[in-house]
């Protein structure tokens, strides 16, 4: 898939967990190209988690597929957008948490309170 097509899914999981912001809209480009290139990777992986690579040396050592490599990687950086988005179970009850300490309501004292401090 390509970023646009990352952006309208990642863009419409947001509305759905009801964690979209106009202002999340970069972050949401960031993520939609990390996962593009996530999927580049994915591409170039043959299903082989080991290969031989030959050092400068004419060494041949058996490493880790460097396209294996990258697809982790790039995982594990969208998982921390996906997360600052509010789309993982952590991440959504975070954002809940916040929203919830934003709008709590004051007790009628408090209110007394803060009118004499005013």
């Amino acid at each position: 898939m390509d970023a646009k097509q990352w952006k309208n899914i990642i863009k419409a999981a947001c509305e759905d967990a009801g964690t979209y912001r106009e202002y999340f809209n970069s972050v949401i480009d960031s993520l939609a190209q990390t996962l593009e290139k996530r999927d580049d990777a994915a591409e170039h992986y043959d299903g082989c988690p080991i290969v031989e690579h030959t050092n400068s040396h004419g060494e041949t050592n058996l490493v880790k597929n460097p396209a294996l490599m990258m697809w982790a990687d790039l995982n594990r950086d969208a998982l921390a957008y996906w997360r600052e988005l509010g789309l993982t179970p952590k991440g959504l009850k975070q954002i809940n948490e916040a929203a919830i300490k934003e709008t709590k309501k004051q007790s009628t004292l408090e209110k007394a309170l803060n009118a004499l401090e005013a």
